[in-house]
C-alpha cells in the first residue's frame, strides 16, 4: 500500500496570509463608489477611478508606511505641503511616508483626503496587464 498523503493537512506551499496593520488609513476611501482595494506585492492599494492613488503597507523597511503614486514631476509641490514625503528609495517615481514619522497619522489622513478629493498631484494610471500568448504547437 503506498503511503497516501493526509487529506486534512494543510498544503505544502501555502503562505500565511498576513494581515495588513494600517489598513485602517485606507477606510474613508470606503465610502467612495469608485474606491477599490487591491493586494500588490504584499501591500494594499488604493485606486479610485481605476487610478492608483495610494499603497499601505507594514513590512520591512522600506516596505512600511504609505507610498503615494504620483509622477517625478509632482514631487516638489507635495514635498512642499508635506516635508515629511521623500522619495522611495526603491520605486523613485513614488513618495513614501514612513510610518516612523512623527506625525504620521495626521500625514496620511491628509493623503487620503486628497485622494478623495482627486488632487490632480497623486494618482497615477496603472499601465495594461500585458495577455501573455500561448504558444500553439501544430504537428501537421
Amino acid at each position: 500500500m503506498r503511503n497516501q498523503p493526509d487529506p486534512f493537512a494543510p498544503p505544502k506551499r501555502q503562505r500565511a496570509a498576513r494581515l495588513n496593520s494600517l489598513l485602517w488609513i485606507l477606510d474613508p476611501l470606503e465610502r467612495d463608489a469608485n474606491y477599490i482595494r487591491r493586494k500588490m506585492f504584499g501591500c494594499d492599494a488604493a485606486y479610485l477611478d481605476e487610478k492608483l492613488y495610494l499603497v499601505v503597507a507594514d513590512r520591512d523597511e522600506p516596505w512600511n508606511g504609505v507610498m503615494v503614486c504620483t509622477s517625478h514631476e509632482r514631487h516638489a509641490a507635495l514635498i512642499a505641503e508635506m516635508p515629511s514625503l521623500a522619495p522611495h528609495p526603491e520605486l523613485g517615481k513614488w513618495l513614501h511616508l514612513p510610518q516612523t514619522d512623527e506625525a504620521f497619522e495626521a500625514i496620511a489622513a491628509k493623503l487620503v483626503a486628497l485622494a478623495l478629493a482627486r488632487d490632480p498631484r497623486l494618482g497615477v494610471v496603472p499601465k495594461p496587464k500585458s495577455r501573455r500568448r500561448k504558444s500553439w504547437r501544430t504537428d501537421e
